[in-house]
């Protein structure tokens, strides 16, 4: 009988010990996946803001349409500065200007059109794919919205926003995990996700991981 009493607590301590280490663990885990997409989530977010950014250049505002925004990158072109040469010790020594050096066919700077892709990120960038969240599961966009704010002196401000929930970004991690920081997040009356740009305030395009 003893023996049996023996064998009965060594399993229930097992058992127990299997317990507290999946608790221990299941935030460790959840944590580690969690920064996982995050990082990929963020590096598209940092993608589109180039993009949006890239676009204004060219519009003078940004753009809530994926459709526009993508074409523009496959299809549009920018103008870009070619710089050769720099201003050195010796020619500001000689009194020579930045100006005066470029006159003196010293400096070349001269500008060129090329194509947006390149010019943002270079050939073979999946621009199709700048749209879609980068997490398993099935493809879901970004949020995307662009507008002008109007400051208190009048002046028009085009703003933009891209946006991930956590609920897309976090999905087929543990539930009750994405709920306690998604409950965190509103209790401290920031976004339960990832965004840049917002279109209620001008926050010169950051993101809220920055």
């Amino acid at each position: 009988m003893k023996t049996v009493l023996q064998i009965l607590l060594f399993i229930v301590a097992v058992v127990l010990s299997f317990f507290i280490y999946k608790s221990i663990q299941r935030p460790i885990q959840f944590e580690k996946a969690k920064k996982a997409r995050y990082d990929v989530t963020v590096e598209k977010l940092k993608d589109i803001r180039k993009a949006e950014i890239a676009y204004k250049n060219v519009y003078g505002k940004f753009t809530g349409s994926w459709d526009t925004l993508i074409s523009f990158i496959k299809h549009d072109s920018v103008i870009t500065i070619r710089k050769v040469g720099e201003l050195n010790d010796s020619m500001v020594e000689a009194g020579i200007t930045e100006r005066k050096a470029v006159q003196m066919g010293l400096i070349v700077r001269d500008s060129a059109r090329i194509s947006a892709l390149e010019a943002i990120f270079g050939q073979g960038y999946n621009a199709d794919n700048l749209k879609y969240i980068p997490v398993p599961g099935e493809p879901t966009e970004f949020q995307l919205g662009a507008t002008v704010i109007i400051t208190g002196s009048g002046i028009g401000v085009p703003v933009f926003q891209a946006k991930a929930h956590n609920n897309i970004i976090l999905n087929g991690l543990d539930p009750q995990l994405v709920i306690n920081l998604n409950d965190q997040r509103r209790t401290n009356e920031k976004y339960p996700g990832l965004l840049v740009g917002s279109l209620t305030e001008t926050v010169n395009n950051a993101g809220n991981w920055e």
